[in-house]
């Protein structure tokens, strides 16, 4: 177990920092996009944010009602995450890819008192879907929406100018804000508490039904804080974000880490490696965040070498493992120096652990780093929940004050997750060595089991990754009768490269033991991801069956 010294927390609300960092540099840009040219100073910032939390309180939320955002990294989403915490609100973040049932699911769950929501994103019209869900919408005053499906939805706002029935719009609760005295705000703010929840996420939903994670203002600024000191992150960073705010890569990794430092925010909507090289030359930003994927298609960009990203020095690859040549390039191509990698999970508010400047390469891509300041991580056997000794593999769990409150209105959940001691357990698989550095080697559920032997299916994929002419790799168990799983490779290749299964069972044979050699290999152009980058693996395990019955064969 790798344990940490005391240290000393922020003990503070989200609205307090912004207020602080207002104070000290009022004029300093704190919010950009770059593509509109959209620039918001601190003091603009908080002007905003508090006329929007006048106006909430205006139409009656108040201190623990739950407000659901639905909205890709529009500008007001950022108003609305410190408009609801300077009133106690909790802000409930909806994945931006979520259909009607995912979204039905989500507001009865999370008792959502006020729904916000853009037009729509790529094929999905959210007002459609909305109105869909609730009919009684377009005969309804504001403010005093009767639901059967969902009792306590009252308000649905609309993030823009347009009017649309039944619904308030942002402009209107501005203008609504101007108009209400400030003690009011001011009465509000005293009744808070940095240990109040005021952000709920649903768990990405790799695995069953999302679970809506209940974090507090201590969880996520600390973490945030520490994870913007772990890159050494100082006043003058200029942080591109092309992640997702509903997730917490984009709202606690970056606005928060950068909001702690003083920096600013270089915004992007949505993810596009051709705006975020445009921006980040265009902003000379030093830092920049992403899934691999997202590096991957920057670098790959025919237009990568036009841009000149030499302002960058530092970073986060996070949410995937990193292959070693992809580092290599971020670095080198990129001008990121100071990348590093950061692990944890939503219930951890995110990062347990991340890598610093200082560590070595080979470190930066074989390991996830060492815990955050604050943060014990260890490593257990998952049967007998006894610490496993160095290089021996057993479940990562985490204790600190990261830790989630527990899942909404889940407590059977909660208790299965966070023990009697506080220890909150990952469902990841990993190890730590002697100096310290934890290694993610995959889920206990990815764990493939075939004819008793244990595969796990990070060892077959860094192994893979190696072989000429795969771009990336996924490893999972497809179902056997004869062995209970067998092992599934899903490959994508590089450009003008053709390969066959026999191929890369070849390149298998003599270097891995027999049992971890892929049964089956198919060969795909791109994985099931959920909308922060995640391959979903079960997906995968589904789609193994679908090939093979197309393929006319029947898994032994």
């Amino acid at each position: 177990m790798s344990q940490q010294p005391l240290i000393i927390l922020l003990e503070k609300t989200l609205g307090q920092v912004l207020e602080e960092q207002t104070l000290a540099h009022p004029d300093k840009e704190f919010v950009v996009y770059a593509d509109r040219n959209l620039r918001f100073t601190y003091s603009q910032f908080n002007d905003r944010v508090n006329a929007l939390a006048k106006g909430l309180l205006a139409i009656g939320l108040k201190k623990g009602d739950h407000l659901g955002i639905w909205a890709t990294n529009v500008p007001d989403w950022l108003t609305f995450m410190f408009a609801t915490a300077k009133i106690g609100v909790v802000l409930v973040t909806i994945n931006t890819n979520y259909r009607t049932a995912e979204l039905e699911y989500l507001v009865k769950q999370a008792d959502l008192t006020a729904l916000t929501l853009i037009d729509g994103w790529r094929d999905s019209d959210y007002v459609a879907m909305v109105y869909e869900l609730i009919p009684e919408l377009r005969h309804s005053e504001r403010g005093y929406l009767q639901s059967e499906r969902f009792p306590f939805l009252k308000h649905v706002i609309f993030i823009g100018q347009e009017k649309h029935r039944g619904m308030y719009n942002t402009s209107e609760l501005l203008l609504l804000g101007t108009h209400i005295e400030d003690g009011l705000l001011e009465a509000a703010k005293k009744e808070l508490t940095c240990q109040d929840v005021i952000n709920m996420q649903y768990t990405s939903g790799t695995t069953g039904f999302p679970k809506g994670v209940m974090l507090t203002h201590r969880n996520i600024l600390n973490n945030g804080y520490f994870v913007a000191e772990s890159q050494r992150f100082g006043p003058d960073e200029r942080l591109c974000v092309p992640v997702p705010l509903f997730h917490c890569f984009g709202c606690v990794m970056a606005v928060l880490g950068t909001l702690t430092h003083g920096g600013t925010l270089v915004m992007l909507e949505s993810f596009d490696p051709l705006l975020v090289l445009a921006s980040v030359q265009n902003e000379r930003c030093t830092a920049l965040y992403g899934v691999p994927t997202m590096f991957i298609a920057e670098l790959n960009h025919p237009m990568f070498s036009l841009f000149d990203t030499s302002s960058l020095r530092t970073g986060i690859m996070a949410g995937a493992p990193c292959p070693t040549d992809v580092m290599k390039r971020v670095i080198s191509d990129m001008h990121c120096k100071d990348i590093t990698i950061a692990y944890g999970l939503t219930e951890s508010s995110p990062v347990m652990t991340q890598t610093t400047p200082e560590d070595p390469f080979e470190m930066k891509v074989a390991s996830v780093g060492r815990p955050l300041p604050g943060v014990e991580v260890k490593i257990v056997d998952p049967e007998t929940g006894k610490d496993c000794p160095p290089d021996v593999q057993g479940e990562v769990c985490c204790r600190g004050y990261n830790v989630m409150r527990g899942y909404y209105n889940k407590p059977e959940e909660t208790a299965r997750t966070i023990d009697a001691d506080g220890w909150l357990h990952s469902g990841d698989l990993g190890t730590i060595d002697a100096q310290g550095y934890f290694r993610i080697t995959g889920r206990i559920k990815d764990m493939i089991i075939r004819g008793g032997e244990n595969v796990y299916p990070r060892e077959i994929e860094e192994f893979l990754y190696n072989m000429e002419g795969i771009k990336d790799v996924q490893v999972v168990g497809v179902p056997s009768k004869k062995y209970g799983e067998e092992v599934g490779a899903f490959i994508i290749l590089k450009d003008g490269v053709s390969m066959d299964e026999a191929d890369v069972r070849d390149y298998c044979r003599g270097k891995i033991s027999r049992h971890k050699i892929p049964r089956y290999v198919f060969f795909v152009k791109e994985y099931p991801m959920t909308a922060s980058g995640k391959i979903q693996k079960y997906k995968l395990r589904d789609l193994s069956l679908k090939l093979l019955a197309e393929q006319g064969i029947v898994p032994e």
